[in-house]
């Protein structure tokens, strides 16, 4: 496939203020659901996603689990320095082992009032977990690279206790409110389980156990992938030309048991979020990467989808590549980067539809859904503008068919 040639201002709509859902709905399942199908919209309820989905589809999730990635330490001074983590360093880079860690560990973050942190002062946090106190150390690592570590004086807490206990849910920036004590639960799927996000998989918000329990009885199958939503789902375009965005890189973390049911799936593959989306293609690229010889590193670039190649395999070939990599090797599970960009003109090869929410003008979320939808996408978002759907993290939802 070729890389095509595209203007941000094609992808950008008008989207006022009072359109941006500030907080959730009492009851996660009774939001709004649109539904695109061969170019027609019907309007629905969220609870009634099992009565629009196919009986032998398959599901899938993205479990990872925000952190309150916020961090507030006060200088002596009174002045507040705000520590947002942003991505792991040492001792290691793989989220899920560095929130475990009991010994000192290096997050690259962003640092509020940085200015008033001097180079040598340790910041010290008071932090209650349980009926004990712990006292939490932050140093300024590397001031130019924003890099701090983090250290505390009990070696039978872990570093994910810390933060959970101490830590603010980061809601998105576009909310401009401070988060409330619901957030901390409502911020939050209700399958959760890897935590390591510093932003909610929003898409995923709505599921209720009524809405599951609704779907095994249809007999909808699920799995689960990882992909640990980084900050840069935030970052706008800043470029005329989209393609030339510095586009984010994610965590992911995927099971063999989910690659076998990908495998093994004879109906509708439907993405619950664009994070799954974006690791289910990248699960097929690096198939790709496997069976091209180039190594055996899951690091999906940018955008290597769109190199040249004469042929693709299909998606079970580049399935099973991955799966007999992991037998060979008795890994039940392969961890990686994707940087992966989607944008008209991709071609997806892993997805029969979309669950996902209403997403700002102009950013890469726009492009991914209307990568699927074409021109339609601004006819889809006039309509929920038009009917006063309610839009972005804390908004309704919409299921999209490729056809």
């Amino acid at each position: 496939m070729e890389i095509p040639t595209l203007d941000l201002q094609d992808f950008e709509y008008t989207l006022p203020e009072d359109r941006i859902a500030k907080f959730p709905l009492e009851k996660r399942d009774q939001s709004r659901l649109l539904q695109y199908e061969l170019g027609q919209i019907s309007h629905h309820h969220f609870y009634e996603l099992p009565e629009l989905l196919p009986a032998n589809a398959l599901l899938v999730y993205n479990d990872t689990k925000v952190i309150p990635a916020r961090l507030i330490f006060q200088r002596e001074t009174g002045a507040k320095i705000e520590i947002f983590l942003l991505a792991p360093l040492a001792p290691t880079t793989v989220i899920a082992e560095i929130m475990l860690a009991k010994l000192p560990v290096t997050w690259q973050t962003l640092i509020g009032n940085a200015k008033k942190w001097k180079n040598e002062e340790v910041l010290k946090g008071r932090i209650r977990i349980g009926e004990k106190e712990v006292i939490l150390h932050a140093r300024l690592h590397d001031r130019e690279a924003m890099s701090v570590e983090f250290s505390w004086d009990d070696p039978e807490v872990a570093f994910v206790d810390l933060v959970e206990a101490s830590g603010e849910v980061p809601l998105p920036p576009y909310l401009n409110r401070k988060p409330q004590k619901e957030d901390k639960d409502r911020y939050q799927t209700v399958y959760s389980k890897k935590e390591g996000a510093v932003a909610a998989p929003t898409a995923g918000l709505h599921f209720t156990e009524e809405v599951f329990e609704k779907l095994r009885k249809k007999g909808i199958q699920e799995a689960q992938v990882t992909l640990h939503v980084s900050a840069g789902t935030f970052q706008p375009i800043k470029v005329k030309e989209v393609t030339a965005h510095p586009m984010h890189s994610e965590q992911i973390q995927v099971a063999r048991e989910t690659i076998r049911k990908l495998l093994e799936n004879t109906g509708k593959t439907i993405a619950v979020g664009t994070t799954s989306v974006r690791t289910l293609e990248s699960l097929f690229w690096y198939g790709v990467q496997l069976l091209e010889g180039r190594g055996e590193i899951l690091e999906i670039g940018k955008l290597f989808p769109y190199q040249q190649r004469t042929a693709l395999p299909k998606k079970k070939e580049a399935l099973q590549a991955i799966l007999d990599l992991m037998e060979k090797n008795g890994s039940e599970t392969i961890w990686g980067q994707t940087e992966i960009f989607i944008f008209p003109g991709y071609h997806y090869q892993m997805i029969d539809g979309l669950i996902t929410n209403f997403h700002q003008p102009g950013s890469t979320l726009i492009l991914l859904i209307s990568t699927i939808l074409g021109k339609d996408w601004k006819k889809v978002y006039q309509e929920a503008l038009d009917r006063d759907y309610r839009f972005l993290s804390y908004g309704d939802s919409n299921l999209l068919w490729l056809y």
